[in-house]
């Protein structure tokens, strides 16, 4: 046998050299789009809403029999609400940041367009609004008490003005003057933009597709939303907030007592929120780290077993004078050239793949650095797994491989 033949016996097994580069293709692509979409998922759940969310909870109170006024009803609440001790404010509104469903309307820059210029969430609040949110007003002005009107499900007054968020204002008019300007929203009136906030995110909450296009294009329109139920955002004073939490629901239970009174924390709100991304990344997590277990583990069964093949070959190296560098670097080399091939064929796999998730499901374009990235760590982790068996077989002596190999000969 001649050091050539040994040296190259892996092109002699091919069947379990092309099953680990098929799994290691296979692992890169799935591998390379998971991690995209956990980071994309990741970046997505944490991204700030522009509001005080470690300060404010919602207050729910759903009439069971219809009240007999609705705006002193919503009046007393609101009054109560901000007499509380450690109370900063409060407000009456159709919806708030990640709530999971809310308004949402076109956006029209005049009265003839008929495709709209934006779709964008959309507000209710009154003078208080600003405040209760703590979000940043960074251009213009807020609304007045004198602007906020009454709004039930029987009547729609025309809004006097519009409060919109710096994404939105940059949509709308990229030459950044907004702030004086007339957008259509709901009616056929225009109506003015009086003030830019910095940010104030959707109640909508999913990272791809439709709702994902206008999560910071927001409109605040003066209204006091009249019904059957009625939602109050609170902001409390820092290290106040459970007391005030408490309380705030006692004292609403107290005004009416057929009503029921619930409340959670924007905290609790944004855990609800993006309750399934966590659970998608730590499946996505899950299902990639297995993969790269079971990776791993094909390339250490097959060396252990080109090992046990191949213990007479080597030796009879070891015997013609191989050093145990020379053997360990010949598995070494094996199983790069396996990876090597397995990676090549996983980038072009991996691209594939995300162009048809790209185009069936919305998902985000992987990065040619992260695929290139995760080729290099298979490779890397394929060197690490096979180093134990490869070591193993460096340190057979020559004496034992021969012995071994004559044995198992004689009892065939």
């Amino acid at each position: 046998m001649n050091y050539r033949s040994t040296r190259f016996a892996i092109y002699r097994r091919k069947s379990g050299a092309v099953l680990i580069a098929i799994e290691i293709a296979i692992t890169l692509a799935i591998l390379c789009n998971a991690m995209a979409l956990i980071v994309d998922r990741v970046a997505w759940s944490v991204r700030p809403t522009g509001i005080d969310e470690a300060n404010i909870f919602i207050v729910y109170a759903t009439s069971v029999e219809k009240p007999a006024s609705p705006a002193s009803l919503q009046a007393s609440d609101l009054n109560v609400l901000r007499s509380i001790v450690g109370v900063a404010n409060a407000y009456a509104t159709n919806s708030f940041p990640l709530q999971g469903g809310g308004w949402s309307m076109d956006v029209r820059l005049t009265q003839e367009q008929k495709t709209a210029s934006a779709h964008v969430s959309y507000y209710f609040g009154d003078e208080h609004a600003l405040d209760t949110l703590g979000v940043k007003l960074i251009s213009g002005r807020n609304f007045t008490a004198s602007e906020v009107v009454n709004r039930d499900a029987n009547t729609i007054p025309p809004a006097a003005e519009v409060i919109i968020t710096r994404a939105l204002a940059l949509k709308l008019f990229p030459g950044g003057d907004a702030l004086g300007k007339s957008i259509y929203v709901e009616t056929n009136e225009p109506v003015p933009i009086v003030g830019i906030v910095d940010r104030l995110q959707g109640p909508y909450v999913a990272a791809t597709g439709f709702n994902s296009t206008f999560s910071e294009s927001t409109v605040l329109a003066p209204y006091r939303r009249l019904g059957d139920s009625a939602t109050y955002v609170v902001r409390a004073q820092p290290g106040h907030l459970n007391q005030a939490l408490q309380e705030a629901q006692s004292r609403l239970a107290d005004i009416n007592g057929s009503r029921i009174i619930s409340a959670e924390t924007m905290t609790e709100v944004r855990a609800r929120a993006y309750r399934g991304n966590r659970s998608l990344t730590l499946l996505l997590a899950t299902v990639s780290l297995t993969l790269l277990a079971v990776t791993a583990s094909g390339m250490v069964g097959l060396t252990s077993y080109w090992v046990a093949q191949r213990r007479r070959q080597i030796g009879i190296r070891r015997a013609l004078g191989a050093t145990r560098l020379a053997i360990l670097r010949q598995f070494q080399q094996e199983n790069l050239v396996i990876a090597v091939l397995g990676a090549v064929a996983g980038v072009t796999l991996s691209v594939a793949l995300n162009l048809w998730l790209v185009q069936h499901f919305e998902m985000i374009r992987i990065h040619a650095a992260n695929v290139a990235g995760g080729a290099v760590a298979l490779i890397l982790l394929g060197q690490i797994a096979v180093y134990w068996p490869a070591r193993h077989a460096a340190r057979v002596s020559p004496a034992a491989a021969v012995r071994g190999a004559q044995f198992r000969e004689s009892n065939r």
